[in-house]
């Protein structure tokens, strides 16, 4: 990855927004899957 001098803190801030939503996608997408699981 590209380092940005002067933009540490802004790509940490965005890292953990991903990582958060990254989760987020995670949870829901298992959700999904054990559902479509369940209706076969």
């Amino acid at each position: 990855m590209a380092k940005n001098t002067g933009g540490a803190a802004k790509t940490k801030g965005l890292g953990r927004f991903m990582k958060q939503q990254r989760g987020r996608i995670y949870i829901i997408r298992t959700c999904v899957v054990m559902l479509l699981c369940w209706h076969d």
